[in-house]
């Protein structure tokens, strides 16, 4: 018999014929589990979900007893309709795998849905807070609907009981009125994309003026096209007013708060979109008739009114003659003020003609010639007798200078004598001396002598 320790060293020396390393054990699981489990579909619960910077998402995926980790890359996230977050319930599909470097193992998710119809209101709510966020559900963004539109566009299924309910009633209140019909699916895959596609349809041809967005009532899944948030964004952009008329009067979908007008039910929306021809004509027959009597009352007012002013009214022949004596009356009180104003003013220039010929300048010119003249004969009076004064005055003078002239003096036998050359007058003998030239002026002329000898007188 083999002891213990025989045993031990036996089987040690078996098991290292197949021993592993890290790598290639987590190699060997990971291909284990693809090869089994190529594609699952799983439900739990979403814990510790986060996102990195890559954009992918990481969490964890739970129920009562155990959890799995579990990602979704961020390739596959556009096909999810919700938000995923922690608490929420959720179906997914993948595929199981192994990370080698941590040597754990998780599911990597190809598709994602909500579970059960509390995932799907979680999800409504959640893109109803948002959108009401972004301010899609103002009133003031809303387009009022036309009062009778010429054109209307129905977009639902062709093949169901809302098409031929709204055509009814239309036709009921509004015979012969234009509507078009854009069949689409209006639910499951594919409803939503074709419900968007109607709508740019719609927006791109613009020859319609209102559109009924419609289908019958439904469990929140049937309803899920017109909870999608681009059914949403696409009513949000139609410039073309929209009705959402989507399942019962109960039922609340993201296109009735998004859409310009909410009706209840479809038959609702096709009352709401058009008015009853037979009220509009009994309504313009009642405004007809009242328009007549309002226009008899009218003139019946203005026929009262215009024998009120006729009865005010003074004949114009009478007005005319009571213009024609106040006319008169003002033209002699013209008159007789313009008479006056002429006296007046007549005297005025009388007064200011006597003034003027008082001092015209012809009469005070000849005037002047008169003075001037009478000034002129008495400067020649003057002057003749001031000449003959004077003249007699110089007849004296002359006398006077004829018998004080040296040249009378000089004829009476006198003579002058002046030194030569200075022409000085010799009045003393000792002034000159001997053989001095001298002038002797005579009065029939001169004597050049020279001085022979002189003397005084004793």
């Amino acid at each position: 018999m083999f002891s213990e320790n025989q045993l031990i060293q036996s089987n040690a020396a078996g098991s290292r014929k197949n021993m592993y390393t890290v790598s290639e054990l987590n190699a060997n699981i990971k291909s284990l589990l693809e090869e089994n489990f190529p594609f699952v579909w799983i439900f739990g619960e979403i814990s510790n979900f986060r996102i990195p910077a890559s954009g992918h998402f990481y969490f964890t995926l739970k129920d009562e007893a155990s959890q799995i980790s579990s990602v979704m890359f961020r390739g596959q996230q556009r096909n999810l309709k919700f938000e995923p977050e922690d608490g929420l319930n959720v179906t997914g599909m993948g595929r199981i795998s192994v990370y080698e470097p941590r040597g754990t193992y998780q599911v990597i998710l190809e598709y994602l849905e909500p579970s059960g119809a509390g995932a799907l209101q979680i999800a409504f709510e959640k893109l109803k807070n948002r959108l009401a966020a972004e301010g899609y559900f103002d009133e003031a963004r809303k387009t009022s609907l036309p009062f009778l539109p010429h054109k209307i566009s129905i977009i639902t299924s062709p093949s169901g009981a809302v098409v031929h309910d709204i055509l009814q009633i239309i036709n009921r209140r509004f015979p012969n009125l234009p509507v078009q019909i854009i069949p689409v699916k209006v639910q499951g895959e594919g409803a939503a994309d074709q419900i968007v596609a109607a709508l740019q349809l719609l927006n791109s041809t613009k020859d319609t003026d209102v559109a009924i967005l419609a289908r019958g009532g439904g469990s929140l899944e049937d309803l899920q096209a017109f909870n999608s948030e681009p059914v949403a964004r696409a009513i949000f952009a139609s410039e073309i007013p929209i009705i959402s008329a989507v399942g019962h009067e109960t039922d609340y979908t993201i296109s009735d708060f998004v859409a310009d007008l909410r009706a209840p039910t479809p038959s609702a929306a096709a009352e709401l979109v058009v008015p009853k021809k037979s009220e509009l004509e009994q309504r313009c027959k009642d405004i007809l008739v009242l328009l007549k009597i309002r226009i008899s009352h009218y003139f019946k007012y203005l026929k009262n009114k215009l024998n009120e002013q006729s009865n005010r009214l003074v004949d114009p022949r009478r007005k005319l003659e009571d213009s024609y004596l106040k006319l008169d009356d003002l033209t002699a009180r013209l008159n007789r003020v313009l008479f006056h104003r002429i006296l007046r003013e007549r005297k005025h220039h009388g007064f200011w003609d006597d003034r003027l010929h008082a001092n015209s300048p012809i009469d005070l010119v000849k005037n002047i010639n008169i003075k001037l003249q009478q000034n002129y004969n008495n400067l020649l009076k003057t002057y003749e007798v001031y000449y003959k004064l004077k003249k007699i005055k110089i007849h004296e003078l002359s006398a006077k200078l004829q018998a004080l002239s040296p040249k009378a003096i000089l004829k009476r036998g006198y003579s002058i004598t002046r030194t030569i050359p200075a022409k000085t007058v010799v009045n003393d003998p000792e002034t000159v001396s001997l053989n001095q030239d001298l002038e002797v002026m005579v009065a029939r002329g001169r004597l050049f002598v020279r001085v022979k000898g002189k003397s005084t007188y004793g």
